[in-house]
């Protein structure tokens, strides 16, 4: 299948990234993280190896333990947002090793760090919301997320079984599609580059690690039955807020999804407009919701400029609004966490009966 090309037609994003230099420039900040971010980043690591050494070592009564699994699935998801994904885009820290430590959580959590910048970084980051080459919208047969893919009976149904799904994507991710990708050498209709030693070896090392420290260790230390009901709990917390997140930023039912030209290939808008048009803001003005999930509400800002840490994000969104107003692009934005998930289960009502 052929990539598909973005029109350049119009000025845009060189408006934007001239405005965004000037700010930078102006206030005399660097685009990467700060103390803040260091702080959140010591502070939710923390939390997380004191669940973890709590619940394998000192095995506490049950309600506390499955309070405790839960609540280790939303700072896992934390990490997730707030440090992993900045430092996979390098954005994290202004020095190099950092962004690799933070982007290598991912492998300690049980993730694929080259997979992801494969996958997110370079393929949802540049086609999105386009329909047999943004991996991130393609859940079928189980659900059907875009106009373009075949419908099916139970589709009619996805905006009620949709959550029981999302609290699977965790498990799903670390235990088959990381390895699915991996044997394929695939991520949707893009075929992966070829791997060199150092990525193999770093593949497989976080997936042993990973099944030593969340299953074998924990197995040993606890039970079985301890353990399963403890890791399923807390995945399941893991993948629905990670599912909520990134679905609440494309798949609502602002966002666009447009397909290229069936001839040339071509796209109606030039990259930028496309990222806004295919993207969704919501609670912006919430600073603990901001705070938890990393600034990725400001999704927008995100996919316009990766390389710019998240604590940015609230001061350049201004400044990407009035570029939009200036050239009449529509910015997608939900004032509250609450108007856009029900937006969510409206998109999914809409594609589950649509033809």
């Amino acid at each position: 299948m052929a990539l598909p090309k973005f029109a350049a037609t119009r000025s845009f994003h060189t408006e934007l990234k001239t405005r965004i230099n000037q700010y930078f420039e102006e206030s005399g900040r660097p685009m990467t993280g700060n103390a803040s971010l260091l702080f959140k980043a010591i502070l939710l690591v923390g939390i997380m190896v004191a669940l973890y050494v709590h619940l394998v070592f000192f095995t506490p009564a049950t309600g506390w333990a499955l309070l405790e699994c839960a609540l280790l699935g939303c700072v896992i998801a934390a990490i997730g947002f707030n440090v992993m994904h900045d430092g996979a885009h390098g954005s994290f820290s202004r020095y190099p090793w950092m962004n690799r430590i933070a982007a290598y959580t991912l492998g300690v959590l049980g993730g694929s760090p080259y997979m992801w910048n494969s996958k997110h970084n370079l393929i949802h980051h540049t086609y999105t919301n386009i329909e047999g080459h943004d991996d991130d919208i393609n859940i079928q047969p189980w659900m059907r997320m875009t106009p373009d893919q075949p419908k099916h009976p139970l589709h009619r149904y996805q905006h009620f079984y949709f959550w029981a799904l999302y609290c699977m994507l965790y498990t799903s991710w670390i235990f088959a599609m990381d390895y699915q990708k991996y044997f394929t050498r695939q991520i949707g209709a893009i075929g992966l580059k070829p791997m060199n030693t150092g990525e193999h070896v770093s593949f497989w090392g976080f997936k042993v690690l990973n099944l030593l420290l969340y299953v074998a260790l924990p197995i040993y230390m606890v039970g079985f039955l301890p353990w399963f009901a403890g890791f399923m709990l807390s995945t399941a917390v893991a993948g629905l807020v990670l599912s909520m997140v990134f679905q609440l930023a494309h798949t609502v039912e602002d966002a666009a999804f447009p397909m290229p030209h069936a001839t040339t290939g071509k796209l109606e808008d030039e990259w930028a407009i496309h990222q806004v048009r295919t993207t969704a803001n919501f609670a912006t003005d919430n600073k603990v919701v901001s705070w938890l999930v990393g600034g990725l509400n400001f999704q927008i800002e995100h996919h316009l400029f990766p390389k710019i840490s998240h604590v940015h994000y609230p001061a350049i969104s201004k400044i990407v609004q009035q570029v939009c107003d200036e050239f009449d692009v529509k910015y997608n934005n939900y004032a509250r966490t609450r108007s856009a998930v029900v937006s969510h289960v409206m998109f999914l009502r809409q594609m589950g009966r649509a033809a």
